[in-house]
């Protein structure tokens, strides 16, 4: 018997118990279960078949001029049904979103135990009901993906698709940023319609709008990870946004070229410790003014 049989029998209480068994295995028997009890406060009247029929006949034998009323109860039971099924299609495409705030950081744990380390201002949306059919998750931000074996895995971003054919890779996609580094297996960036394969220490990198070459990655993790930023010859300016990010202060720059490379770290539990380690290097002095922090050079 056919999924759509099996429900709209249990709807009406119909099932043996034979059909009440398969009925049971069904892939979403529980949040059809959910859903029933869900509506309990939608139920309409108790409503007698046989008496109401006898009712009617009775009417139409007395008079025909009066309009027959025994389509009034089905109509409230097909209001029932109409919002049980908008409920459950409700439930059922409705996504799971988690997201991070400054300085924060979180792990997820995906339905299929892969593991999402998700960085900070970050937001990562992925369907429950649908994963067995549709390993999908849509980032915005920063995340390092721990992916378990299995069927095709993609990662969808404003900037471009990520389609995992191995385990372990970053994505970071912020504003004029995109970045992935596979660490393990292989995967495969789609920017513009065109696919670029990632082998293990492997980048793609573009910075408003434009591809950057990048030195082969050695590291078997992101820094970040590690609560630290490491920048290899990037714009100052994302060097700064990163900062934000992890310590919740604002920048302003006085003449100073935010688009001059940088190359260095800083750490995500020490705010002196981690300016310093910015301004050093460039000969750049600091003031802080509430949660203002203004960078100047003389």
């Amino acid at each position: 018997m056919d999924r759509e049989t099996l429900i709209s029998k249990w709807l009406n209480n119909e099932l043996n118990d034979q059909e009440l068994e398969a009925f049971k295995m069904l892939e979403d028997y529980d949040d059809l279960v959910k859903l029933s009890d869900g509506v309990q406060a939608f139920k309409a009247d108790d409503y007698n078949t046989s008496a109401e029929l006898e009712r009617v006949l009775k009417t139409i034998k007395t008079t025909k001029k009066q309009p027959s009323n025994w389509v009034k109860p089905w109509m409230r039971v097909a209001a029932i049904l109409a919002i049980c099924f908008s409920i459950y299609f409700y439930t059922t495409t409705i996504d799971t979103k988690v997201t991070t705030e400054f300085a924060q950081k979180t792990t997820i744990e995906l339905p299929d135990n892969s593991s999402v380390n998700l960085n900070a201002k970050s937001l990562l949306a992925f369907n429950k009901n649908s994963w067995k059919n549709e390993r999908e998750v849509t980032l915005e931000g920063e995340a390092f993906f721990k992916v378990a074996k299995g069927s095709s895995f993609q990662v969808i971003t404003k900037s471009g698709t990520i389609k995992v054919y191995g385990t372990q890779f970053n994505v970071k996609q912020r504003d004029t940023y995109f970045e992935v580094i596979c660490y393990e297996g292989l995967v495969g960036v789609t920017f513009n319609s065109q696919e670029t394969k990632l082998k293990p220490g492997d980048s793609f990198l573009i910075i408003d709008g434009k591809q950057i070459a990048k030195e082969k990655e050695n590291s078997a993790t992101p820094s970040w990870l590690n609560n630290e930023s490491t920048f290899k010859s990037l714009p100052y300016k994302e060097v700064i946004a990163e900062f934000e990010r992890q310590y919740h202060v604002t920048f302003k720059l006085q003449n100073i070229d935010a688009n001059q490379l940088f190359t260095g770290s800083f750490a995500h539990n020490n705010l002196e410790v981690a300016l310093k380690a910015i301004t050093l290097p460039l000969h750049v002095t600091y003031s802080k003014t509430n949660g203002t922090i203004t960078l100047k050079r003389e």
